[in-house]
């Protein structure tokens, strides 16, 4: 963990992907990592947070038969990657980038 401990002062990226589908989440996790590795900067991660699970129990029927019911579930995935030192170039190459739909993308400097 020396790539976690940085020293004040010292510019970070922290990028945090959401998605309904594991691999569209793994898709664009690369294709940042690579992006970022290719512009010279290091970082950490994708390290992956805990998946979010809702389930919704609805009756089938629209009138009677209440314990006829079926449960759906929706599960939302997350990835944290932050990118230490970026240089002007990777920061470009990173707003330029084309990623799948279906991923949300949240960045904090």
């Amino acid at each position: 963990m020396a790539e976690a401990k940085i020293q004040e002062g010292k510019q970070k990226i922290r990028i945090r992907l959401k998605a309904y589908d594991h691999k569209v989440i793994d898709q664009a996790a690369k294709q940042i990592i690579d992006t970022a590795l290719r512009t010279g900067a290091s970082l950490a991660g994708p390290i992956p947070l805990p998946t979010r699970r809702s389930t919704f129990t609805v009756v089938k029927s629209p009138h009677v038969f209440k314990k006829g019911r079926e449960q759906f579930e929706m599960r939302v995935h997350k990835r944290l990657i932050d990118v230490f030192e970026p240089t002007p170039k990777t920061i470009d190459s990173l707003m330029n980038l084309s990623l799948p739909a279906g991923c949300d993308v949240e960045i904090k400097m």
